[in-house]
């Protein structure tokens, strides 16, 4: 018996270590989102559109009251607009937060800022060991939200990156500072909620 107790073990450990994905396709490829990012998962809603920004950027989600950016990561790829069908999700995912997010965190309830993500297919789920995704050897400068690959029965899923979507510029965009309207003599909450007191 004493033979079989360090499989136990490890079997054990390996369990302890797979993470919970969200599967979801761009195209016929597979991505993963890992659920720890995820808040909540949503059908799609009507979003308010931002002028000037990049046409992946669907738009903004009012979320109890706090203003919530959407990209469309179909398009975000290349691969034109996601469908409008039942499969197709609003994912709101943690999108980092630093001293000058403070405000933002606490407005989020969730330890940082939202993201919202259109997805088409995200209907499923599952376990991966995170150990199991390896790089997959090109350099996208283009899309370093693109992260290691793993191989399972149904082929190749890569998994994404949430802290890498966005380019600094739209970044700056969508996330303005906390006190750009203070820094020219007006108030913070008008600043902060898209210039209406």
């Amino acid at each position: 018996m004493a033979h079989w107790a360090p499989a136990s073990d490890a079997s054990a450990a390996r369990a302890a270590a797979r993470r919970l994905y969200l599967l979801f396709r761009i195209g016929g490829d597979r991505y993963a989102l890992d659920a720890g990012d995820v808040v909540e998962v949503l059908g799609l809603r009507v979003l308010k559109q931002v002028p000037g920004a990049p046409a992946w950027v669907a738009g903004m989600l009012d979320r109890r009251g706090v203003p919530v950016p959407v990209i469309d990561m179909s398009q975000l790829a290349g691969k034109g607009a996601a469908a409008a069908v039942t499969s197709t999700r609003l994912a709101l995912v943690r999108y980092g937060v630093d001293a000058t997010d403070a405000a933002d965190a606490a407005d989020a309830g969730n330890g940082g800022r939202l993201l919202g993500l259109i997805l088409e297919q995200a209907t499923e789920t599952v376990h991966y060991d995170p150990a199991a995704f390896k790089p997959y050897g090109l350099d996208n400068p283009g899309a370093r939200y693109l992260g290691p690959v793993l191989s399972d029965a149904q082929g190749m899923v890569q998994a994404v990156k949430v802290a890498d979507l966005l380019p600094a510029s739209v970044r700056a965009l969508l996330y303005p500072p906390q006190d750009r309207g203070e820094a020219h003599g007006e108030p913070n909450a008008v600043a902060h909620h898209g210039g209406q007191p």
